[in-house]
């Protein structure tokens, strides 16, 4: 069940918004990743857990996820503490990611930068051997600990440490967005009005890919903040 990329989103849609473009980009390249969702996002105001589950699957689906699993923590009202973080430690010693890509650090919706400390944390517990979990049989897990942790850019406007050029997965990626049809918009879902129900907001995703595509030289781009200091093999391969 070994995959290369986990990626983790608080809600149910956080991944799609976020980097979607990213992980059908290193699909192409033979890479797998798996999507893991914290919470239902029964807090949400539009939709239902069920039908928020069924357009998470959807979605998952069309972008070729190895699986995605939705936890129980508590939309909105989780803490950081060992039971929840134990949660998402035994995903990561199951799937064994070498990359996981999480929460901005920093967002409009609180749940953003608390999932993403919590996830953080839990990439490094995972790595410890004294720190025991069992699997869905029962069994001792191995410990396992992602090479690397990156943030994915929500809502806020944060000066991205890197961007990746999606231009060729783009229209995929918005596609994927759009199986939320009780989250964002829908002309005929007559439901109320939300700061992402409107065209608008779908208007802001393409600005925003637009935005860090430009210093590249890109159509569009998703960005990302790291965890600790990259490095690179030499100066020509950055852009």
């Amino acid at each position: 069940m070994k995959i290369d990329i986990l990626a983790i989103g608080v809600h149910p849609d956080d991944v799609e918004l976020s980097v979607a473009g990213t992980l059908l980009r290193h699909a192409a390249a033979g890479k797998t990743f798996g999507l893991l969702d914290l919470t239902r996002g029964e807090l949400g105001t539009r939709g239902s857990v069920e039908l928020r589950r069924a357009e998470a699957l959807e979605s998952a689906k069309l972008l070729g996820s190895t699986f995605r699993h939705q936890l129980d923590i508590q939309d909105g009202l989780f803490v950081h503490t060992p039971e929840n973080w134990l949660k998402i430690v035994r995903v990561i010693r199951d799937c064994r990611p070498e990359i996981v890509l999480c929460n901005a650090p920093d967002d409009r919706h609180p749940d953003h930068a608390r999932a993403a400390k919590m996830t953080v944390d839990a990439c490094y517990y995972a790595g410890l051997e004294k720190i025991e979990t069992l699997d869905d049989a029962g069994v001792k897990q191995e410990k396992w600990r992602p090479k690397v942790v990156y943030h994915y850019i929500q809502d806020r406007e944060i000066i991205p440490d890197f961007v990746v050029d999606i231009t060729p997965f783009f229209e995929k990626k918005m596609a994927a967005i759009h199986c939320f049809r009780s989250q964002f918009y829908d002309p005929e879902n007559k439901g109320p009005n939300t700061p992402i129900s409107s065209k608008e907001f779908i208007d802001f995703v393409e600005a925003k890919s637009r935005i860090f595509g430009r210093p590249v030289g890109v159509a569009y781009a998703e960005g990302f903040i790291c965890e600790r200091t990259p490095g690179v093999d030499d100066l020509f391969s950055l852009r």
